[in-house]
């Protein structure tokens, strides 16, 4: 198991911050150490996306938080994401040269994938743990056990309309790691400076998680 996957072997979740309004790195990161969540990224559609990670990294690694860029499409995206010190990337599609690059830079890179096809590539390039996206479009968590017969060597990220109703169905069937967006960080709240609302959602989704892995 390397070691990205081992660090969230406890709390295998990754929060998605798409949105999320410069100046509320601290409340985030707080909100976020609070309810045990170890990985959050930054997608780089996010205005201000590289100072808000450079920012949220100071905030969340000494509270034992590790920050990534996502929608990481191409190299262009990816250093960009490196220069503001992003501990992991994670992207919607698959690009050979960003996971190679990743690779080489000893990065965790979690690209996105649908078909098997896509799926063997993205690992033989090099991908650390490969997102199934969007997920719940395809089968939700029967997709996710479909992929697992051929594939059981290969870690699977499950992404796109993971909610609390659902998250123990897609540990059940074979993913490794789950990813959350919008159902929790919700722009509005973020916008709002809600944290207290996030953080009981954030919590009661956490806890679910940490049930379905006992």
């Amino acid at each position: 198991m390397n070691h990205f996957l081992s660090f969230l072997q406890d709390v295998p979740v990754v929060g998605i911050l798409r949105d999320i309004p410069e100046g509320t790195e601290e409340a985030c990161a707080k909100t976020a150490a609070e309810c045990g969540l170890k990985a959050i990224e930054v997608t780089m559609n996010t205005d201000a996306a590289t100072s808000i990670i450079s920012k949220l990294k100071g905030f969340a690694n000494p509270l034992g938080i590790q920050v990534g860029a996502g929608t990481v499409r191409n190299l262009h995206d990816l250093d960009k994401a490196l220069d503001a010190g992003a501990e992991f990337i994670v992207s919607p599609n698959s690009v050979e040269a960003v996971i190679r690059k990743c690779v080489e830079k000893n990065i965790p890179d979690i690209p996105g994938a649908l078909s098997p096809t896509e799926v063997q590539n993205a690992y033989d390039w090099g991908a650390t743990c490969v997102k199934i996206f969007p997920v719940a479009n395809v089968g939700g968590p029967s997709y996710i056990k479909a992929l697992r017969g051929p594939f059981r060597d290969i870690p699977l990220l499950a992404c796109g309309g993971v909610s609390n109703e659902n998250v123990a169905d897609y540990f059940k069937s074979g993913a490794n790691l789950v990813a959350f967006g919008a159902s929790i960080f919700k722009p509005s709240l973020m916008q709002s400076n809600d944290w207290e609302t996030i953080g009981k959602n954030l919590e009661k989704f956490i806890n679910t998680v940490k049930a379905a892995l006992r």
